[in-house]
C-alpha cells in the first residue's frame, strides 16, 4: 500500500509540473490577467556586460549595441573584464570613450556585475551576455514596460537558431521545442504577475531594485529579478526585446542544465523568503515552476523503483515499468548519437569559456 502511494504521489508531481501547472496558468491568464501599461520612450540606460577572455565576441557585441535603434546619447556601455586579458584590453582600447571599461580581479560573473552596476550612470540597468546579438529594436522593447510603475524588471526573449531555421537537426529541434515551451510559461506568468526570473542574455532592472550579488552567485538572472519580486515589483516578459543565439552543442547544453539546477538550489539558500507564501507574492508560481522542477528527478526515480516493485501485482504497473525502461533507453541512445556526431574539439572549445561544472556546483555550498 505504501509503495503504491509513493508511485501515485510521484506521478502526480510529474504530471502537475508539466501538464497541470501549464493548464492552471492558461486558465489564470485568461480569467485574471494583469495588463502592463507600456509606453514608447527613450530613457537613458546603462548596458552592463561581464566578459572573460572573449575579445572577438566582445568586438561584435559592442558594434551590435552601437547599431541599435536607440539614441547613442542615452546609451552607456559598461564592460567589466573579469581579469585583465591582453586581447580583451586591446579591444576596449580601440573603442576608447565609447565604452566604460572596468577591470576587476578574477572572481566570477557576480563580482563583475556588481562592479558594472557601481559604474552605471543611469536608473535603468540592462544586463547582457557577450555572445548574443540584439535586434535593432531590442532596447525599445525592453524599456517600454518600465513606463508602468508596478514593473521593476523586464526579461527579453532569446531566439535560438532552432527557432529561426538554424542549428543542427537533432540538438536544435529538441532544444528549440523545449525553449518554446519554457517561453510560453514565462509569457503566461508575466500575464498574471511576474516571470520566475529573466533571460540572462537580455534583461532590464530598475537600479533602485538592484542588490549586490553574493560572489558565488550562479544564476544572477534569477536571483536579481526574484529579489525585485520580493520587493513587490513585477518582472514581466517582453517579446519585443529580441536577442539571437546559436544552439550550443549537446555537451555544452548538458553543462548549462547542470549549472541551472545547481543555481536553483543555491537560490533557495540565498533567498529562503521565496518559500514563504506570506513573503513571496508569486509563491504558487515559484513552487510550481522552480521548486517543482527540482522535485521531478526524485519523483521520476521513485516512479521507476516503485513500478518495478509493483509490476508483479498488476499489468498496469508492469506496463508502466516497461514504458519507463524503453523511454530511458531511447533517451540514452539519442544522447549517444548526438555526442558521437560532435566535431572533434567542439565541446572542449566551449569549455574554455565557462567555469567547470564542479566549480558551479561547489558554489551552492560555499558562503
Amino acid at each position: 500500500m505504501t509503495t503504491a502511494l509513493i508511485f501515485w504521489a510521484s506521478a502526480v508531481v510529474v504530471l502537475y509540473v508539466y501538464i497541470g501547472y501549464p493548464v492552471l496558468l492558461l486558465a489564470w491568464s485568461r480569467l485574471r490577467p494583469k495588463p502592463v501599461h507600456v509606453h514608447a520612450g527613450e530613457p537613458p540606460v546603462s548596458v552592463i556586460i561581464a566578459v572573460r577572455d572573449e575579445a572577438e565576441a566582445l568586438e561584435r557585441k559592442i558594434a551590435n549595441l552601437r547599431s541599435l535603434d536607440y539614441p547613442r546619447s542615452h546609451l552607456q556601455i559598461v564592460v567589466v573584464s573579469d581579469g585583465r586579458n591582453p586581447n580583451t584590453a586591446a579591444v576596449l582600447r580601440r573603442f576608447g570613450r565609447i565604452v566604460d571599461a572596468i577591470y576587476v580581479r578574477r572572481g566570477g560573473k557576480a563580482q563583475a556585475l556588481n562592479a558594472g552596476v557601481e559604474a552605471a550612470r543611469h536608473d535603468i540597468l540592462v544586463f547582457a551576455d557577450v555572445r548574443q546579438r540584439f535586434d535593432r529594436q531590442a532596447l525599445r522593447g525592453l524599456v517600454a514596460p518600465l513606463a508602468d510603475p508596478t514593473v521593476g524588471g523586464v526579461s527579453g526573449e532569446l531566439m535560438l537558431d532552432a527557432e529561426t531555421g538554424g542549428g543542427s537537426a537533432d540538438i536544435g529541434e529538441g532544444l528549440g521545442g523545449y525553449w518554446r515551451y519554457e517561453k510560453w510559461l514565462r509569457r503566461q506568468e508575466s500575464a498574471i504577475g511576474s516571470t520566475m526570473g529573466a533571460t540572462g542574455a537580455i534583461y532590464a532592472l530598475r537600479r533602485s531594485l538592484w542588490r549586490p550579488l553574493p560572489a558565488d552567485t550562479i544564476l544572477d538572472d534569477v536571483l536579481a529579478p526574484m529579489r525585485a519580486v520580493l520587493a513587490a515589483s513585477r518582472v514581466v516578459f517582453s517579446s519585443e526585446a529580441l536577442a539571437f543565439d546559436p544552439v550550443a552543442p549537446s555537451g555544452v547544453e548538458l553543462r548549462r542544465k547542470i549549472r541551472t539546477l545547481a543555481g536553483n538550489y543555491q537560490i533557495l539558500r540565498l533567498e529562503p523568503r521565496l518559500l514563504n507564501p506570506f513573503r513571496n507574492p508569486v509563491w504558487i508560481q515559484y513552487m510550481s515552476h522552480k521548486v517543482g522542477r527540482l522535485l521531478v528527478p526524485y519523483a521520476l526515480m521513485a516512479l521507476l523503483v516503485t513500478s518495478a516493485l509493483l509490476m508483479t501485482t498488476s499489468a498496469f504497473y508492469a506496463l508502466a515499468f516497461v514504458a519507463q525502461v524503453v523511454f530511458y533507453a531511447l533517451a540514452a541512445y539519442g544522447a549517444y548519437l548526438s555526442r558521437r556526431d560532435l566535431r572533434p574539439g567542439e565541446v572542449s572549445d566551449q569549455e574554455t569559456r565557462e567555469h567547470s561544472v564542479n566549480e558551479l556546483i561547489k558554489g551552492t555550498t560555499t558562503s
